[in-house]
């Protein structure tokens, strides 16, 4: 739910919070609104928890010692890119060998779990698999501490500091301590994301109250340090937003020429498949009668995609549409079937998914890259590949290309 935040994040209009910024780092004690400090923007915001039942007890809990916001907070807020990656990078960054076979993996190490847990809610394990490798890359998000960030203080510096954000940032707050209220986790263990996202699945504290699950039976909905906890609150996202149990998110297919002008439109299978829509690899649509969107996502020139219900269910936990085609689709790699069979339209020279990784390999090998091995050729690939460039006397470029994996081989 990290990127469902971050797409609703980007929205925001950022100068003028650069802007205070700058005037945070002037002067400690002034706020976007004027001159209140953050210690008494707590003290006035505790009305308006307490009257949603927060206690005073909980609060004063919640801010010991706590007297700046918190900075990192503010630069992160600030600077979010906007998304302007290529559908194909996307999934290559999240879809791939490495997140399919430690899916399998865990997969299989939480077989009782995830049975369990599709048992109770009746959504399929390789679902659940899937976004918990969106979410957290299963968990190990958790183990960078030096990426997260105290959720009160987090929230309190966007809701002090932030115009466009405060409103949310004020809302997931007076969730937030009710959480910390219900004990459901320790305040030295509440930690998130800088704007509030939680657990190894990533839930805003709003979100958490309303579908939080205590699967482990201990009192407590743990979704930072239980996995059944974690796993099922997703579970319980899905199921409460009538998640099409048995039923696929959907399917790719082959489209006409003449049919491309379809797009977005909805009708049931059956009636695609008589305008010459069919699936890919040329087996029957297992449900003619369910109703399907056309989607291109990279279009006329990229695979074509019939989308359904599950799909939208998908979009509950991050309105995306990329997002939910990548959960999808690892799900279905995970499950051991599924894979794109037409080729998404990537510029002459650009390297596959299996190709980033090797080249990812081969940079740490020479000793230029020190970052993780994830097909994600992001700021540290590139700058890695900047250096190898410069170092043999080749353009400076930064991009991960056929040429420069070639001579990484050499």
């Amino acid at each position: 739910m990290i990127s469902c935040l971050n797409n609703r994040v980007r929205r925001s209009v950022r100068l003028g919070l650069s802007i205070f910024i700058l005037t945070f780092t002037l002067s400690p004690l002034a706020s976007a609104s004027g001159s209140e400090s953050f210690e008494t923007w707590i003290e006035d915001f505790y009305p308006v928890a307490a009257k949603d039942g927060v206690s005073r007890e909980t609060w004063d809990q919640a801010f010991k010692n706590i007297t700046e916001p918190d900075p990192v907070v503010l630069k992160k807020a600030a600077y979010q890119p906007e998304f302007t990656a290529k559908i194909w990078d996307y999934l290559d960054a999240r879809v791939n060998s490495l997140s399919t076979e430690k899916g399998q993996k865990m997969g299989r190490y939480y077989r009782q779990t995830l049975d369990s847990v599709a048992a109770r809610f009746a959504v399929k394990p390789s679902v659940l698999l899937a976004i918990w490798s969106m979410e957290s890359n299963y968990g190990d998000i958790l183990k960078k501490t030096d990426r997260l960030h105290y959720v009160p203080r987090a929230l309190a510096t966007l809701g002090y500091a932030d115009p466009r954000r405060g409103k949310f940032a004020r809302t997931q707050l007076v969730a937030a301590l009710k959480i910390l209220q219900a004990g459901d986790v320790s305040k030295d263990q509440f930690m998130g994301s800088w704007a509030g996202a939680m657990g190894h699945t990533q839930f805003i504290p709003t979100s958490y109250l309303a579908y939080g699950v205590d699967m482990d039976g201990n009192g407590r909905r743990d979704i930072w340090n239980s996995v059944p906890d974690a796993l099922a609150t997703a579970a319980n996202l899905l199921h409460k937003n009538r998640w099409r149990t048995g039923k696929t998110w959907g399917y790719e297919v082959t489209v006409p020429p003449g049919s491309f002008g379809l797009e977005g439109e909805t009708k049931l299978l059956r009636e695609w498949q008589k305008l010459g829509i069919s699936r890919s690899g040329g087996r029957a649509f297992t449900w003619p009668e369910d109703k399907a969107v056309l989607k291109l996502f990279a279009g006329k020139d990229g695979p074509a995609f019939l989308v359904m219900k599950n799909f939208y269910v998908l979009k509950r936990y991050n309105n995306s549409d990329s997002y939910a085609l990548a959960v999808g689709m690892l799900a279905d790699k995970i499950d051991g079937v599924g894979g794109v069979k037409h080729r998404w339209p990537r510029p002459p020279g650009a390297l596959l998914v299996d190709e980033k990784i090797e080249l990812q390999r081969l940079m740490l090998q020479k000793g230029y890259y020190a970052g993780a091995i994830d097909g994600n050729l992001g700021k540290g690939s590139r700058a890695a590949i900047r250096h190898y460039q410069g170092d043999i006397g080749v353009e400076v470029t930064g991009q991960p290309t056929a040429t420069l994996l070639r001579q990484l081989r050499r």
